[in-house]
């Protein structure tokens, strides 16, 4: 596809040089996608100054801009950069005062469980995604479920909101560090994989309750990420013998993680998409999630769906995929399959023909 049609891009490179997150993800592999159909280099990355880049440079023209860092730079020095192109932020956040811009909200969590989020973290994020909403030429959400969600707050009208999959396939390029199972002492197929997060909509103390339950003894669940066993602790669940809190991994380790799991559970309340779960059917390995937000519809007939509400009914779905083959492995077929649909170049694509569309006809 040939981008030289469209006007210059300009894409907020800010994640580029922020700590690896599931958004930053997301930013990274869509600009590194888009860069693929850029080649008359209509499309450029704005950086701040002195930023050690944290994720390998696309291969798109960079500019670092002004002499700002942080909040001061997106708000002050970046729209300057973005004048009389198209300016396309990733990660929730943009400039006030650009009006010829995309930016992507990946949910609406912020305003449906602020319990999640610190107070001035969420009254920030909500004033960012109601003025993008209302200011610029359109937003950008990873699922029809969180499109809905922000039409129904009145974040903008259903016609301004572009869905665009995020994709898996990044995982398929990474290579898998088996090490992890000896540090961690895990055998295959005798663990589940979920995130270590507090955040009330993950749920996760729903699952340490299922594996504090003696028919699940013989089962690890490893979690990993930034919350440990003491802040659990703190939040009054249970801690389990058989619980690893793996900490922070590497790429490498995850991916290893993900393809030996006996499922990666992923009970969340709400999710605007919902990676984990996804990049784990693209290896083989069966999701167990929550029917809910996104993740029925990102997941499809590759997930077994479990109650959110009920850690009996995660405990005899983990023993179902552990006792029965036959159900794990047509699981894991049926994963594989709905998972390959979302790749990181259909992602890009559709980027592609949304800004065509916005920019039809405007002069930026």
């Amino acid at each position: 596809m040939n981008t030289s049609a469209l006007p210059g891009v300009v894409i907020n490179g800010k994640f580029l040089s922020a700590a690896p997150t599931a958004v930053h993800r997301v930013a990274y592999e869509l600009t590194r996608a888009l860069s693929e159909y850029s080649h008359d280099r209509n499309v450029s990355i704005a950086l701040p100054p002195g930023g050690t880049l944290t994720w390998p440079a696309p291969d798109l023209p960079i500019k670092v801009v002004g002499h700002l860092n942080g909040i001061a730079w997106e708000q002050l020095s970046l729209p300057g950069a973005s004048h009389g192109q198209l300016l396309v932020s990733f990660c929730n956040m943009a400039p006030f005062m650009v009006r010829s811009g995309l930016t992507m909200v990946h949910d609406a969590q912020v305003f449906t469980t602020p319990q999640s989020y610190g107070r001035m973290r969420s009254a920030w994020a909500r004033l960012h995604i109601r003025l993008a909403g209302s200011a610029q030429l359109g937003l950008l959400t990873v699922s029809e479920f969180a499109k809905r969600e922000l039409v129904s707050l009145g974040i903008a009208p259903a016609e301004r909101i572009h869905v665009i999959h995020n994709g898996v396939d990044h995982v398929l390029r990474i290579p898998p560090d088996h090490t992890v199972l000896t540090r961690l002492g895990l055998t295959p197929r005798r663990y589940a994989l979920a995130l270590a997060n507090l955040q009330q909509h993950k749920n996760i103390g729903l699952l340490l309750q299922a594996f504090a339950r003696p028919a699940l003894s013989g089962l690890t669940l490893v979690l990993t990420g930034r919350a440990r066993a003491a802040d659990f602790a703190a939040a009054g669940f249970p801690l389990p013998a058989n619980v690893v809190f793996a900490g922070y991994v590497s790429d490498g380790e995850m991916c290893s993680l993900q393809t030996h799991a006996l499922a990666v559970c992923t009970p969340s309340l709400t999710e605007g998409f919902g990676l984990p779960p996804v990049e784990g059917m693209l290896l083989g390995t069966p999701a167990l999630i929550a029917p809910c937000g996104a993740m029925p519809e990102v997941c499809g007939e590759g997930a077994l769906q479990v109650d959110p509400h009920d850690p009996v009914a995660w405990k005899r779905a983990l023993l179902r995929l552990q006792n029965e083959p036959a159900l794990w492995q047509g699981l894991s077929e049926a994963g594989r399959s709905v998972a390959a649909r979302f790749t990181w170049d259909a992602a890009a694509r559709k980027l592609i023909a949304v800004i065509a569309q916005v920019t039809a006809g405007r002069t930026l």
